[in-house]
């Protein structure tokens, strides 16, 4: 990948361990299990976006916290048809990261 310098990847070995090490102010939960879509949300520098795996999400405990800390309304989902499947965990992370950059970035970078 031509950007992996760019990227500042830390591991967590839970999500204690990313509390603890990160102390998030703002995070916001893509998931499934909500009717929030994430058109509704204000995103800021310094957000959190947290996606779960395609196959279980995030476990209830992340649900939990955000819903505790954040509020519901920072649990987001894609608006998708009844019928449709889910969308793949990659098409998801970039339409949300796309997003919040639309939203912090008002002029195209040149």
């Amino acid at each position: 990948m031509d950007y992996w310098r760019d990227v500042d990847l830390k591991e967590h070995d839970d999500w204690e361990s990313f509390l603890d090490s990160q102390q998030p102010q703002r995070v916001w939960l893509f998931t499934t299990k909500s009717s929030e879509t994430y058109w509704n949300a204000s995103f800021q520098k310094g957000d959190y976006l947290l996606f779960g795996s395609e196959q279980h999400g995030v476990p209830d405990e992340v649900h939990d916290w955000v819903t505790k800390t954040q509020g519901e309304s920072a649990r987001l989902c894609l608006p998708m048809e009844q019928e449709a499947r889910s969308l793949n965990l990659a098409t998801a992370v970039c339409t949300a990261v796309y997003e919040g950059l639309r939203q912090l970035q008002q002029t195209p970078p040149e």
